[in-house]
């Protein structure tokens, strides 16, 4: 008989502790592998192909949605104008509105109020910049740079007819100190 060329392969059978060693092995270099994750990836302001988009904000909420502290004896209020931009620079931004409350006929007085995002949709007054017993009514509004600027009309006296107000203010609001600070504005001189 002529001896075999190849080896004894006898040591080479797979028996039932093999099979457990190894499955052991590979169930050590999965966990290993898990705890050995690299860290959150973060955006960086270096931009490039592969920058990570920034987060989205949710919008400005909507003035309509708002419920207004009018006292407009049964009548429904209206928004009148309304401005939208982060006025505390928290990254969400809010809207300012001016509402009153609905007339037949007349100019009644606004309130000027800043709104956040409430629960769903809805829109929730967190400050009041002009209360509607101030008797003003707002010309412009507009939000620049964290900034609230609004041009009020307003009555000398109760003898002056509403619609036709004869004071005009110009005035801006900033947040600071957890507050809205007033300012006034001087007026545009005109040539």
């Amino acid at each position: 008989m002529q001896p075999s060329a190849v080896t004894d392969l006898a040591h080479t059978h797979a028996r039932p502790v093999h099979w457990l060693a190894t499955a052991t092995a590979m169930a050590a270099v999965v966990a290993a592998a898990g705890l050995l994750q690299p860290g959150a990836a973060t955006a960086t302001s270096a931009g490039g192909p592969h920058a990570a988009p920034a987060p989205a904000t949710a919008p400005a909420p909507d003035a309509r949605t708002a419920t207004y502290p009018l006292a407009c004896g049964g009548a429904a209020s209206t928004v009148a104008q309304q401005a939208r931009g982060d006025l505390d620079g928290d990254g969400h931004p809010e809207t300012v509105a001016v509402a009153h409350c609905e007339a037949g006929s007349g100019t009644p007085p606004s309130g000027v109020y800043v709104l956040t995002r409430g629960t769903g949709a809805g829109a929730r007054v967190v400050a009041t910049l002009v209360e509607p017993a101030e008797q003003k009514n707002v010309a412009e509004l507009a939000v620049r740079d964290g900034a609230v600027t609004a041009t009020l009309l307003g009555y000398s006296s109760p003898d002056v007819p509403s619609c036709c107000p004869d004071e005009r203010e110009r005035v801006e609001w900033h947040w600071k100190g957890g507050a809205f600070v007033r300012t006034a504005l001087a007026e545009p001189v005109a040539m």
